[in-house]
């Protein structure tokens, strides 16, 4: 921990959703969105490839037949202590939409809400551990915003390049597709227990690893899969539940996952049996879980952890089930984790089941 931050004030303390990546929830997001789905016609925007028709993690724009810009905006107030570990993890958190649409950041805009009593000090490390993120994907911060808000926040807009005809979607999973993850489930509980003091500092350490992950290789392996990567999607705020109904929404069929082969990060099963839970992961479940089945009986701690709302978590992977070994090959050969999960079934579109 920064020893400017260790004599000024903890950061989420100040933060009214420590513990998730502090979004509207999924239903009045939807209310809100309403309006301008209906002013903007889709049709009339032929470049916009992602970002009106149907949602997705990020717009893309083509700009000719070999390059399209993939653009995301994302911010939040604090979600640990270390002020240089926030900044690192917003920004990999942002950085991580790019990624979901197998896409290169080129750039990157600081976002900034901060108090005007609170240390300079502090942001100037928020700053440089969300920079050095963004240098460490290759890209460059190249100005940003900032207003005086009684809670901090910190995020970036990006902007990176996709090729048009690589695409990874949100939708496109296909029966029969193996379902993986790239990073542990859990980080939403165990933020929130460090945020009331009762982590463990090795297990805290552990998610904001997780956390502070670039997506970058992951993305990269998964687009050297091309077209065999039929889906891809980024598990953030609406928790693995909730961006799984939307993968499933879109593609049109049913989602199974092996919920014993989910990842869980050290500590996390423990903190969701204390009930160190988050808000943000009881509407989650209002929201997506009547779209969720299960075949048999799931404790209450593990429902918690699959509406956990995650902060820079996994990348989730609908892939052909004959390249699936490859795919998997790949990712050991460097050295990156993956679990297989579950699998895509024809079904209801839209619906989860668990077993």
């Amino acid at each position: 921990m920064s020893e400017t931050f260790d004599k000024a004030i903890k950061l989420t303390a100040l933060a009214t959703c420590a513990g998730c990546a502090a979004k509207m929830g999924p239903d009045d997001l939807a209310k809100v969105l309403r309006p301008i789905a209906e002013m903007f016609d889709p049709a009339r925007y032929p470049s916009l490839l992602r970002g009106l028709a149907e949602p997705d993690d990020a717009l893309v724009w083509k700009l000719d037949d070999e390059r399209a810009l993939v653009h995301t905006a994302d911010f939040f107030p604090p979600v640990v202590d270390d002020p240089y570990a926030f900044g690192a993890i917003a920004a990999a958190n942002a950085l991580s939409d790019v990624y979901a649409m197998g896409g290169t950041p080129l750039f990157a805009i600081n976002l900034v809400a901060f108090p005007g009593d609170l240390d300079p000090s502090i942001l100037s490390e928020i700053l440089r551990g969300g920079g050095e993120k963004v240098k460490e994907a290759g890209a460059v911060v190249a100005g940003g915003h900032s207003i005086s808000d009684n809670e901090p926040k910190y995020g970036l807009a990006v902007t990176g390049l996709v090729h048009p005809a690589r695409i990874l979607a949100k939708g496109g999973a296909r029966p029969g597709d193996v379902l993986m993850l790239t990073k542990p489930l859990g980080a939403g509980v165990l933020t929130t227990a460090g945020k009331r003091g009762k982590s463990d500092p090795a297990h805290l350490d552990a998610a904001i690893a997780s956390m502070s992950r670039l997506s970058a290789a992951a993305s990269r392996l998964f687009q050297q899969a091309h077209p065999h990567v039929h889906a891809l999607t980024d598990v953030t705020g609406f928790s693995l539940m909730g961006h799984a109904r939307e993968m499933a929404n879109l593609s049109g069929l049913t989602l199974y996952f092996d919920v014993d082969a989910l990842p869980l990060l050290p500590g996390a099963e423990s903190y969701a049996k204390a009930g160190l839970t988050t808000g943000g992961g009881k509407r989650n479940e209002s929201y997506y879980g009547s779209f969720v089945s299960a075949g048999r009986t799931i404790e209450r701690w593990m429902m918690d952890l699959l509406y956990d709302p995650q902060t820079s978590g996994p990348l989730l992977a609908a892939v052909d089930p004959s390249q699936a070994a490859k795919v998997i090959a790949a990712f050991q050969s460097a050295g990156e984790p993956l679990w297989v999960v579950g699998e895509a079934k024809t079904g209801p579109g839209g619906t989860i089941e668990l077993g």
